[in-house]
């Protein structure tokens, strides 16, 4: 059945030529002014949301990007249409596995029907049991789909509602998904016998949920640790001051003293994610230094005067 096309180029509101600065930038501006937490009407900047995210999961990847950009093509109006012949595998496939396997439909993922048929269902190899004679018991497939985790289920520990289907005509199962403290990018959640039915008797195989954390437009995530971009104006670098920052955990009070420098790191001990053995990682706040680009011919002055104490100092 056809899904309808997605352009993520015009959800970040970027050209199809757009460096990886300039989507990055984009989904900055857009999931700040998006972001559930701040927006007025939740419900619809939460949708909004997603989707600015999912545009931005495929356009910062390389990978997810090319394959994006070359099956473009090939979407018609009213839905995609495999290309003919070869080189188009199971992994999205809109009409099922080549082989005949069933198709999955997806449901509370956090990712469109597109995203899921694109870049999301895989199956794995199912196993057999040979025989000399008769029928021979095939293992299941296994299914992996994607799931959007964010920051705060990755922090606190999540339940999530999934539903999907076999075939488009199948019955619609749902079922409660745990989501652990502390879970990580590529993690798989393992659903055991929800994947492909056996054949001949043979048991069915599992379903994974394998995670991806919801890209925030402040914070970046390495391992156990919490990267934020720590802006301030070049007066406060130099002259030092407190200022307040988001975390997971709410407002943070941060000082700066004097003399601080561009790319210096300001860390927050246990305000990172769990790690498996315990405890969490840390916070750090990266501090970039701007510098204003319009001057009044005040401040003109005052920069130049500053310039020649420097020059005078390093005589």
């Amino acid at each position: 059945m056809p899904v309808q096309f997605r352009d993520y180029y015009q959800t970040l509101g970027v050209s199809k030529t757009a460096t990886q600065d300039e989507i990055k930038s984009a989904f900055r501006k857009l999931a700040r002014k998006f972001h559930p937490d701040t927006a007025q009407d939740k419900k619809s900047a939460e949708e909004k949301f997603k989707e600015i995210n999912e545009a931005y999961e495929v356009l910062s990847d390389p990978e997810k990007r090319k394959k994006y950009d070359d099956y473009g093509s090939n979407w018609q109006q009213g839905g995609f249409q495999p290309p003919p012949g070869g080189g188009y595998t199971w992994e999205g496939h809109p009409g099922g596995s080549p082989d005949g396997g069933v198709e999955f439909h997806f449901g509370g993922t956090g990712f469109s029907d597109f995203f899921e048929q694109l870049f999301g269902a895989r199956r794995g190899r199912g196993r057999g049991f040979g025989y000399e004679f008769g029928e021979v018991p095939m293992q299941g497939q296994d299914v992996e789909a994607d799931l959007l985790v964010t920051l705060e289920e990755a922090l606190q520990g999540s339940t999530r509602q999934i539903s999907f289907r076999r075939g488009a005509s199948g019955k619609i199962q749902t079922y409660t998904v745990k989501i652990p403290k502390g879970v990580r990018e590529g993690q798989r959640i393992r659903l055991a016998g929800l994947g492909e039915s056996g054949g001949a008797g043979g048991q069915a195989g599992d379903l994974y949920l394998r995670v991806k954390l919801e890209k925030n437009p402040d914070f970046e995530v390495q391992a156990n640790d919490i990267f934020y971009d720590l802006e301030v104006p070049a007066w406060q670098a130099v002259l030092g001051g407190d200022v307040e920052i988001p975390t997971l955990d709410g407002r943070a009070k941060l000082h700066i003293p004097p003399g601080s420098q561009s790319g210096q790191k300001f860390r927050l001990s246990g305000r990172g994610l769990p790690k498996k053995k315990g405890g969490r990682g840390d916070f750090y706040a990266v501090l970039r230094a701007i510098l204003p680009r319009d001057v009044s011919s005040r401040e003109k002055e005052l920069w130049e005067e500053i310039a020649s104490l420097e020059q005078g100092r390093r005589r």
